[in-house]
């Protein structure tokens, strides 16, 4: 049986999620507070398949618990719920860790479907084992994992490997590094990341797209500061190159 842990004060609400997720046939915990949840998520053993998280919660509101938890290694599927809807505050849940983002108020069979598909994300993620000859765009798109030179990122374990070393990756920052690969050596405008990736279409800071380079290029790069695969292309955006001793 599936395990959902709704982190969630609103004592109604809470209750209503936890009798619709129980006759979908989920086992729910819940809980009302952040500290409470990251409590349940270090000791709980085995660990929930998805995590419904409130924004607006006492002491610790969502964002945190949310970065907190990926910063502990828990990569545990997770659904943030707010009240505010702005582009913006999607954004900052995202860059949190998020793997998904539903607005209040909101149907419940959109939640329900939302759940079901984060517990699916990673079999769509999944591409034919076939590998494909041709440029990084159709050799991504063939198979679920992608090497250049020393690192490869597998899609559907959500892991980076650079030499002996392996990074969790957030689905969105697999989603991000994913569609770079896919427009290998071209450039791609921050305005076109924020609408393909993550379907926002209003007018919305861009430097959240600046956020999940960083991190990537921690991971990736010899020397983050002269990164060599993930060039920024000045006034535009960014520019993936999985051989830099090529392209130069």
């Amino acid at each position: 049986m599936r395990r959902v842990l709704v982190v969630e004060d609103e004592q109604h609400l809470a209750d209503g999620l936890r009798f619709n997720l129980e006759a979908e046939g989920y086992q729910v915990e819940l809980v009302d507070t952040g500290e409470a949840a990251l409590e349940l998520l270090a000791a709980e053993t085995p660990s929930f398949d998805v995590v419904v998280l409130d924004v607006m919660l006492p002491g610790k509101d969502g964002f945190k618990v949310m970065s907190e938890m990926r910063r502990a290694g828990q990569f545990i599927p997770t659904l943030m719920l707010t009240a505010r809807g702005r582009p913006e505050d999607v954004l900052e849940g995202f860059a949190a860790g998020a793997d998904d983002y539903l607005t209040k108020p909101f149907d419940l069979a959109i939640l329900i479907a939302r759940i079901g598909g984060l517990l699916r994300r990673r079999e769509w993620l999944r591409a034919s084992v076939d590998s494909a000859p041709g440029n990084a765009a159709a050799k991504a798109e063939a198979k679920d994992s992608f090497t250049f030179g020393d690192k490869s990122v597998d899609f559907d374990l959500l892991k980076l490997r650079v030499r002996q070393e392996t990074f969790p990756l957030t689905l969105m920052e697999a989603n991000v590094l994913r569609y770079l690969i896919q427009h290998e050596g071209k450039p791609v405008s921050r305005k076109k990341m924020l609408e393909e990736v993550w379907g926002l279409h209003e007018d919305t800071d861009t430097r959240a797209i600046d956020n999940f380079i960083v991190r990537l290029r921690r991971y990736i790069e010899d020397d983050a500061s002269r990164p060599r695969h993930l060039l920024t292309v000045r006034g535009v955006g960014y520019r993936f190159v999985a051989s830099p001793q090529e392209a130069s």
